[in-house]
């Protein structure tokens, strides 16, 4: 473990960090024990406020793997990370969290979650960490970050100028607004020089332009399969659960879908959904025939119960062009298999993304070419940092993005933290 206080005290160093976050917290918890003096600002009444409610409120703490695996799933800037990972793991991730006092479980696909199944005590255990660690947390919103010619100067917070050694900006992405994700820190970094690469949203639902998703509204499902096509080449492929809303489709299976699709101002997408994909196509035209057997004086309207949700068989009846009125004993060969290409491939046109204040994460933020990667800091502004979802770097869903902001915010907060060279 990595956290070991500073042998020479360094309360000369004063650190500001905005946004108590998960990136946040880590950095200021970490830059207390290098010894300085901490002041973490966060305009929320509680820390961690996006962070509990992540992972349907389970908190995905992090992906148990290795670290080229690791950086298979992040899409966006991968070698950014190298030196954040070297410098705090995965597995110094879920050592800090069991030291804590919080116990994890690792489930499928290598998600790791904490075993009470409570993002709140992920939060929690953040909280009494820093706590303990010395930080001091102001519950007050910063407006301004301060320079002049030798760096960082401090934070603007109530109309007061808070003076700092040293700054981190860890203010998240513009996702999730209603828990203090404004946006406010890709203005500052601009207004300081930096460059702020376009945001977009990502794990993100899909807006589909036909009616059919506002028919299909409410219906969830599972175990089905999601394929994306871009200019009709196949982009992704994932297995799990969706759901079906008023403006198109949503569910884990489709946000982590939404993060592939990185060309909407040049490219088309497609969704095509497998509703059988344990079964190939002989194996369900045999399923469909027994289903058949036993009704075969009823109408074909009326036959698939056994086979679909009632809400989707209407609109499967329509897509298939058999007769809904047409009596089971005479479908043929050819209509059945017009019925399997609709169960396995049925097709949904991708108009855009979601909007990016419903995204799970913001695609986009500081130019990593202007961040140090093995300090976190600014190459424009001495003894600025920033650590987190502000920079431009984002990962598929699975606990990637948070050992994201717990790599980074460890980095950020252990230089920042380090005593002034005389």
């Amino acid at each position: 473990m990595r956290f070991m206080r500073n042998s020479t005290t360094n309360d000369n160093i004063t650190v500001a960090v905005i946004g108590a976050g998960a990136a946040g917290l880590m950095a200021a918890g970490t830059a207390a024990l290098q010894g300085a003096c901490v002041l973490l600002f966060e305009h929320n009444e509680k820390v961690g406020r996006k962070l509990a409610i992540t992972g349907k409120g389970r908190c995905n703490v992090t992906n148990h793997c290795d670290m080229q695996e690791f950086l298979t799933h992040v899409p966006q800037n991968p070698r950014f990370l190298y030196s954040a990972l070297g410098a705090f793991s995965v597995q110094d991730t879920m050592d800090f969290f069991e030291k804590q006092g919080v116990p994890l479980k690792t489930e499928r696909g290598n998600r790791v979650f904490p075993v009470s199944d409570n993002a709140r005590d992920i939060v929690d255990a953040l909280f009494y960490w820093v706590r303990k660690c010395g930080v001091t947390i102001v519950h007050e919103e910063v407006t301004d970050i301060r320079a002049d010619e030798n760096g960082v100067a401090g934070v603007m917070a109530n109309g007061r100028l808070y003076k700092a050694d040293r700054v981190i900006v860890a203010t998240g992405g513009k996702s999730y607004p209603l828990t203090g994700s404004t946006g406010d820190g890709y203005v500052w970094a601009e207004k300081l020089g930096h460059k702020i690469t376009p945001l977009r949203a990502s794990l993100v639902p899909l807006v589909c332009p036909n009616k059919t998703c506002p028919r299909l509204q409410g219906l969830s499902l599972k175990n089905v399969s999601l394929t994306i096509f871009e200019n009709e080449k196949k982009l992704h492929s994932g297995f799990g659960e969706m759901l079906f809303t008023h403006f198109g489709i949503s569910g884990p299976l489709v946000l982590s879908a939404s993060s592939h699709m990185r060309k909407w101002d040049k490219a088309s997408y497609r969704a095509e959904i497998d509703f059988k994909p344990a079964l190939d196509e002989t194996a369900l035209d045999k399923r469909i025939l027994s289903d058949f057997s036993g009704e075969l004086n009823v109408d074909f309207r009326n036959s698939l119960g056994k086979l679909l949700p009632r809400k989707l068989i209407p609109i499967i009846v329509e897509r298939s062009g058999i007769d809904p009125h047409q009596k089971v004993n005479a479908i043929t060969k050819k209509q059945r298999h017009a019925l399997i290409r609709q169960l396995k491939h049925f097709s949904l046109e991708i108009s855009e993304p979601g909007p990016i204040q419903d995204a799970i994460i913001t695609s986009g933020g500081v130019s990593v070419r202007e961040i140090v990667p093995k300090t976190m800091e600014s190459k424009k502004v001495p003894n600025l940092y920033f650590a987190g979802e502000i920079m431009d770097v984002d990962a598929y869903t699975g606990g990637f993005n948070l050992q994201i902001a717990w790599s980074t915010g460890y980095l950020a907060g252990y230089h920042a933290g380090q005593a002034i060279e005389q």
